[in-house]
């Protein structure tokens, strides 16, 4: 089964209103329309209804970074996947930075996830493990509970529309400081790909394994996308502070278009 490659902007809590609406102007002369690569921006909810009047559609799809898990209530301050539903295609779901700064729950991201679905809006659903956990050997079972947990009620007909994006919190360049930063190579992203695909079978079967899309996301350059693209088992990828240079993401556009096409 051949699966659409899909690049992911994350542009986190960054810009303002005009700063971003020229990010995109850049972003949209330089990159061509790619029918084989899907291209979503993951913006600030204050960038999304501007911006969403500003968009090529068929050159990019707009995200949102988070929203609630009830659709309506006494909520002061947060927006809903409710309010979002007409608006994007996507949404992340479980980011490592909402889940280490926010202290969002893996039933926290379980209602999520359900909540986007139930709305119409795909989730990219962020996993991931962090240093200690790395070191103990414990990346697999973190993995393995951030997944089971999420898609507890997500059906075998609704597992199609989610996206599953590795982010090994040790290799986020920008993330938290550890001392002797070292960047997830390729094979590492491939492996945990095929790990991540086998927990999709025993859910759901072996059809859906095969058509769930895996993004790898931390420290994604347009220097080493096309080795991470090019990793058996990766679809993707997430990109944080390099999609805020449009030099730089549409570098990585372009690496997309050369592995998927097989260019040098």
């Amino acid at each position: 089964m051949k699966r659409k490659k899909l690049i992911v902007a994350n542009w986190k809590m960054n810009m303002n209103i005009s700063q971003a609406s020229l990010l995109m102007h850049r972003l949209q002369e330089r990159i061509q329309i790619h029918r084989n690569i899907e291209i979503v921006l993951a913006m600030s909810h204050m960038h999304l209804q501007p911006l969403s009047l500003q968009i090529d559609r068929r050159k990019f799809r707009q995200a949102a970074q988070n929203a609630h898990y009830e659709d309506t209530g006494p909520f002061t301050g947060e927006i809903s996947f409710s309010m979002l539903r007409d608006l994007v295609p996507y949404s992340l779901v479980g980011h490592s930075e909402r889940r280490i700064k926010f202290g969002e729950s893996l039933d926290d991201v379980s209602k999520k996830v359900s909540a986007a679905i139930r709305n119409g809006i795909m989730p990219i659903l962020c996993v991931g493990e962090q240093l200690d956990e790395r070191l103990a050997g414990e990346s697999k079972q973190v993995v393995h509970d951030q997944i089971v947990t999420a898609l507890a009620n997500v059906t075998a007909e609704q597992i199609g529309d989610v996206v599953i994006a590795y982010e090994p919190i040790w290799a986020i360049s920008n993330g938290v400081d550890y001392q002797g930063h070292e960047t997830a190579s390729p094979d590492d992203a491939s492996k945990m790909a095929h790990y991540i695909r086998s927990q999709i079978k025993a859910l759901y079967g072996d059809y859906s394994a095969h058509s769930v899309r895996v993004l790898y996301g931390a420290s994604v350059t347009s220097a080493n996308a096309r080795a991470y693209l090019d990793a058996d088992g990766i679809d993707g990828v997430l990109v944080g502070g390099a999609s805020l240079n449009y030099q730089e993401f549409s570098g990585i556009v372009h690496a997309a278009y050369r592995s998927l096409h097989g260019v040098a």
